[in-house]
């Protein structure tokens, strides 16, 4: 993709990038290391400011990152890079990291931009991406592995994303990925508009 392509999302609007639950990578860095994973269980919580949750867990690199720096970014992924999610998904950044000069984005030779607010890498070819800071809660995250996030800063592609809308119709290899398990995915399906029903 086009860095010409993105385009600021109002934090006001941020929650409908991640409201059809797509999956999404997060990539998270501290002290010179950096990882990047795929997990599907993540969501919106809140609108001003806006919130996120995000299982991470306790065996995951990235979480350790996130929890060190305090910051991390969800990235969003499209049709086109399910072979590279399943990928980052599957392997361990922590192993790479032995190496000198390794880790998943050389490796697998993942292009990156530098986000606004936070120091994790923000990968290049997805379609959304939210910069977010840590809002603690050790209970939730040692119990039950959930992360929360406050999103400070907020782009998308402006080919599918405008006006605070999804705009999938013409650009399928542009739409986004949702996992059912298995290393498989379904993408976002065709826009439906619902209509009230009337009184019988």
């Amino acid at each position: 993709m086009s860095l010409s392509h993105r385009r600021p999302v109002p934090l006001s609007k941020a929650y409908r990038l991640l409201n059809h639950g797509p999956t999404v990578l997060v990539s998270a860095a501290h002290g010179g290391q950096r990882n990047i994973m795929a997990a599907a269980w993540s969501m919106p919580l809140d609108f001003d400011p806006p919130k996120v949750a995000v299982v991470l867990d306790k065996s995951v690199w990235t979480r350790q990152l996130l929890e060190a720096s305090g910051t991390f970014v969800l990235n969003v992924p499209v049709v086109t890079q399910a072979d590279l999610v399943q990928t980052v998904g599957s392997t361990s950044g922590q192993e790479l990291s032995g190496t000198p000069g390794q880790d998943k984005f050389t490796t697998y030779g993942l292009q990156t931009f530098a986000g606004e607010q936070v120091e994790a890498p923000l990968l290049e070819g997805c379609v959304a991406w939210l910069e977010c800071r840590l809002l603690p809660e050790p209970h939730n995250q040692e119990r039950y592995d959930l992360f929360l996030g406050e999103v400070i800063a907020a782009q998308a592609d402006e080919r599918v994303f405008r006006d605070g809308h999804w705009h999938f119709d013409d650009l399928p290899e542009l739409r986004t990925l949702h996992h059912i398990a298995g290393g498989n995915f379904l993408t976002i399906g065709e826009p439906v508009v619902g209509q009230m029903l009337k009184p019988k």
